[in-house]
């Protein structure tokens, strides 16, 4: 909800606990539930924004404002569901097919016609080889300008400047390849060349229940 024009693919898992006739009947709640929330958003982010403008002193919230309409117009994209069995292989590929189908649409992704300078590819490799190390650990954490360092190592990258692999690293990073928040003060110096480490890390903390759980513990 924070990144413009994002493309959001909801996907129902479990099909296989649920009878068929009911997965039609959940996919059109899901859907319904979407369309509520993001319209029950755009209400209250209108409605701040009038309270602002409606304030005595407007100037002293001039930060808070352009930030309301920031995410105002930051606007969401919902395809259908697609629902799954993951205990079924053919399931599973019929994911990564829609998903594939989706990614390939250039009214979706404008990008994806956008020819790339060789040098992204070549730091793309590189970055894979590193990642794949013996000597990287498993966090796959890295500092940037150690990162800088060891692909300026490469014979064909030994000109790669800060500010150009600033720029390849934002295109991997929206590629999935790479997890940069370079906006989060305290992560800006960071590259994450194993993103899979996070999805464990979050899987860890961020979970069903898990305030009753923890209280469960003696």
């Amino acid at each position: 909800m924070r990144v413009p024009n994002s493309v959001v693919l909801p996907v129902g898992t479990h099909v296989d606990c649920c009878r068929e006739e009911e997965v039609e009947e959940k996919r059109r709640d899901i859907m319904a539930k979407i369309a509520a929330m993001l319209a029950e958003r755009k209400s209250n982010l209108a409605h701040f924004i009038d309270n602002l403008e409606g304030s005595e002193e407007p100037e002293f919230y001039v930060d808070q404002w352009e930030r309301l309409k920031e995410m105002e117009s930051c606007m969401l994209t919902i395809l259908n569901l697609v629902a799954v069995n993951c205990t079924d292989h053919r399931d599973t590929k019929k994911l990564e097919a829609a998903i594939l189908e989706h990614v390939k649409n250039e009214d979706l992704f404008p990008e994806v016609i956008r020819v790339l300078p060789p040098v992204y590819r070549q730091v793309e490799a590189a970055i894979v080889d590193i990642a794949q190390s013996e000597e990287m650990a498993d966090h796959g954490m890295m500092d940037l300008q150690y990162l800088l360092s060891k692909l300026s190592q490469c014979e064909h990258l030994s000109n790669l400047g800060r500010e150009l692999l600033q720029d390849i690293l934002r295109y991997l990073h929206r590629i999935g390849l790479v997890v940069w928040y370079e906006e989060i003060k305290h992560l800006e110096s960071t590259v994450f060349l194993q993103p899979t480490f996070l999805i464990t890390m979050f899987k860890l903390l961020v979970r069903y229940r898990l305030v009753q759980q923890l209280e469960s513990i003696s």
